[in-house]
């Protein structure tokens, strides 16, 4: 594995513990109303960013075509407040370890569906690193209680979460990490609200507490503004296929976090979930074999073992849409 992939590698692995750790403070959110907290949270990560780009930076979104500010907005619609909403309505009659599993098993659709979608056929080493990296998942979380409406809403759960990641590549060449997080994260909170007014009127929102205030920044900073941007400069260096192998970092993160504050106890599952979250995203993304796919600043990966120069990345981070405690992005 070059230099670069390997700095990939480390970029989203820490993306998705970010995630995977942000499911404490998720669990202070519960009183607040759901649409008002994402819109708040996205809409604090814009403006966060808003810095970092520049006003210069900007200009690139003048130059998309309505096409693509379609895409974004499907992008955060499905992926992020859809995604929220599937995961609550899955945990009103299953409990939240049904909705991480089924959207534990993302890096398997992903691993089929990109290279499809793109002409070619799915790589078979990180479609064995995926399945690894599903079964690791699961041995984390391990099942529970559900009916079929659970299950449905789980599976609608795993549209939004891979929706999240298929959507994002036509636009990544275009706006790069830093400004398609600036975008979505927008476009996002304006969606949340609207949607807060439909469904909560003008209660869609409240003044926080002061706990609640530092969940929300946690939400806002790390999970979203860091986290996606990690993910997205990882996307970069090593496609999309092979970082979302490392959404199986998420439950065992979670379960890691939640042991430090005393609210879980580790035990054999977590440990052997978590070697075989290791030992599958090792497999795919060729720390085991020293052989890596080349990817373009789209994050579309090419022939195995290349080790052609890829474009500069920037950055990236699918991190935590959810703030539950279910394995899947806090």
């Amino acid at each position: 594995m070059n230099a670069n992939a390997l700095r990939g590698v480390l970029l989203v692995t820490l993306a998705y513990a970010l995630v995977g750790a942000s499911f404490t403070a998720n669990g202070l959110l519960g009183d607040y109303p759901y649409a008002g907290g994402q819109a708040l949270r996205y809409g604090a990560a814009c403006l966060l960013l808003l810095p970092l780009v520049g006003r210069g930076g900007l200009a690139p979104l003048r130059l998309l075509t309505p096409g693509q500010w379609v895409r974004i907005a499907a992008l955060a619609a499905v992926g992020m407040v859809g995604f929220n909403l599937a995961v609550l309505a899955a945990e009103r009659t299953a409990e939240p370890a049904v909705p991480g599993v089924v959207v534990g098993c993302a890096p398997v659709v992903v691993a089929v569906l990109v290279p499809l979608l793109e002409g070619r056929r799915p790589a078979p080493v990180v479609l064995y690193g995926a399945l690894l990296v599903a079964a690791g998942a699961f041995t984390v979380q391990g099942w529970g209680r559900t009916d079929l409406v659970g299950l449905g809403w789980s599976g609608v759960a795993l549209v939004g979460e891979v929706g999240f990641t298929v959507l994002a590549v036509p636009v990544l060449r275009p706006l790069g990490p830093k400004l398609l997080t600036f975008a979505v994260c927008g476009v996002g909170a304006v969606e949340a609200a609207l949607l807060g007014l439909l469904v909560d009127g003008a209660d869609f929102v409240r003044m926080p507490t002061a706990v609640e205030t530092g969940a929300l920044m946690w939400q806002a900073v790390l999970a979203t503004v860091v986290g996606f941007v990690l993910f997205y400069m990882a996307v970069q260096r090593i496609g999309m296929e092979r970082a979302t192998l490392y959404t199986g970092a998420i439950p065992v993160a979670a379960a890691l976090s939640a042991a430090a504050v005393g609210e879980a106890t580790l035990g054999l599952p977590q440990a052997a979930g978590g070697l075989l979250v290791g030992a599958g995203a090792a497999l795919g993304t060729g720390l085991l074999t020293g052989r890596t796919g080349r990817t373009d600043k789209a994050g579309r990966t090419g022939k195995a073992g290349s080790t052609d120069k890829v474009g500069s990345p920037e950055h990236a981070g699918r991190a935590d849409r959810t703030g539950r405690t279910d394995g899947t992005r806090g």
